[in-house]
């Protein structure tokens, strides 16, 4: 049976219609607007084109789809947006281009943002469409860049609030800063000549953003293994929600997604380890990262946190689905099994 690149569902449909990936059965669903409709649902709207009343209302139909999925992206966008000047509007910019270099790259993210969500076709963004997977992604980055806006404008413009928060982060320091950890690689990535107000705002800052990172991993953990993520929310879409995964490529399905989910888990694990010992080497080869100015230290430490934390949820996600993809084959080859007996 023809098929074109749409949609790879894990769950079975009412009608026998199938793509085979190896030894896995996945239904074929289709994308309308911003919909998976299955194909009997589309033979009873074609047939509702003879019938003027019925085509007007599937034409509203589509009409309210695609209205509330460009309301859909433009709010997604303008929240990324916040999120990029959230440090600018509260701490001193360190250069005279700082300020335009910002909305640029808020405008930026909207735009991409906007783009990606606004279309039917995925491009690079992984579980669109999977909720609450880059959901608890964007709270978990958006925490991080939010508490440590507040914890260093507390050097600057000190109120009761930044005060409060700063005081959090030194106490959360003192939890998670031993030796060995992540935390205690940041602070020793600085210079031996760094002042002490600024070891303790790296210090307070580091904690804060990693303890977000692990509240943010826990949270997807209990998506997945409490919640059932992503049988919830209904069919799963290989295809919108791993647009960089191609399932006719080489391989047993099962055995790449495994391969893959364990890599980055494995991958994220390692990089709080790895980025501070990679920073403090990079003065031998280039100008070293100055965290005395608030916005860098701000990225920084957001990006350390959060790209490893977003690295062992792609982990779990693809792990299981690849579990996922298993039960079904069980499944069928059982149902199978039945029939033939």
């Amino acid at each position: 049976m023809m098929q074109s690149r749409t949609s790879f569902a894990i769950f079975l449909p009412e009608n026998m219609c199938f793509l085979h990936l190896g030894l896995s059965v996945i239904p074929l669903i289709v994308h309308v607007g911003a919909k998976e409709v299955s194909v009997k649902t589309l033979g009873r709207r074609a047939q509702a084109g003879t019938n003027p009343a019925q085509n007007r209302y599937v034409q509203f139909e589509r009409f309210g789809i695609v209205i509330a999925r460009t309301t859909g992206a433009a709010i997604r966008g303008l929240l990324v947006a916040l999120m990029v000047l959230t440090p600018a509007l509260y701490l001193p910019v360190s250069s005279t281009n700082g300020t335009e270099i910002v909305v640029f790259l808020a405008i930026l993210a909207f735009f991409l943002t906007f783009a990606e969500y606004n279309s039917a076709f995925p491009s690079f963004i992984e579980f669109r469409d999977a909720p609450p997977a880059n959901r608890l992604r964007f709270v978990g980055l958006v925490s991080m860049v939010t508490f440590l806006t507040l914890i260093c404008k507390d050097a600057y413009a000190p109120t009761e609030l930044t005060s409060a928060f700063y005081a959090i982060g030194l106490g959360v320091a003192n939890v998670v800063d031993f030796p060995y950890s992540p935390v205690r690689l940041i602070v020793l990535m600085l210079p031996a000549d760094a002042s002490p107000p600024l070891v303790d705002l790296v210090r307070s800052s580091a904690s804060v953003a990693y303890v977000a990172a692990l509240v943010t991993i826990g949270s997807f953990a209990y998506a997945v293994k409490v919640r059932g993520w992503p049988t919830g929310n209904g069919a799963f879409n290989v295809w919108t929600n791993l647009p960089l995964f191609d399932p006719t490529k080489g391989g047993d399905v099962v055995t790449r997604l495994q391969r893959d989910g364990r890599l980055n888990i494995s991958i994220g694990v390692l990089l709080p380890f790895l980025i501070p010992a990679l920073i403090k080497m990079l003065p031998d080869y280039a100008t070293p990262i100055s965290l005395s100015n608030p916005q860098t230290l701000i990225w920084t430490l957001s990006a350390w946190a959060f790209l490893p934390a977003s690295m062992i949820m792609r982990g779990m996600a693809t792990l299981r689905i690849a579990n996922l993809i298993v039960e079904k084959r069980r499944a069928y080859s059982t149902a199978e099994s039945t029939q033939t007996a």
